[in-house]
């Protein structure tokens, strides 16, 4: 119904092809900040919550180049990064361009 808003929205859900996998903690502000700019793009992405669980945010750091930190955000399985990395990259416009890309 209000389709009309996407070009100013920034949501283009249909072009957003790549698989994205987010490392998180339920109440941390960066991890619901990097969410919100994903959910803003209009991305489905992969959610792993790794409160408390030593196992999971071991297999995080061992993909991330063992950074220990949340969020850590890959698409098509390539590590971005954390929140600020993610924002950066929007800024910079090279996140879309990743974003649109089907995976391998």
């Amino acid at each position: 119904m209000l389709d009309f808003l996407n070009p100013l929205l920034n949501r283009h859900p249909e072009k957003m092809k790549a698989n994205v996998e987010i490392y998180t903690w339920a109440t941390c502000p960066y991890c619901i900040r990097a969410k919100l700019l994903l959910w803003w793009k209009g991305v489905k992405f992969t959610e792993y919550k790794i409160d408390g669980n030593e196992e999971a945010r071991n297999k995080m750091a061992q993909r991330s180049n063992g950074r220990r930190t949340v969020p850590q955000i890959f698409v098509n399985d390539q590590h971005l990064g954390g929140c600020d990395d993610l924002y950066e990259l929007d800024g910079q416009e090279k996140l879309d361009p990743l974003l649109i890309q089907s995976p391998s």
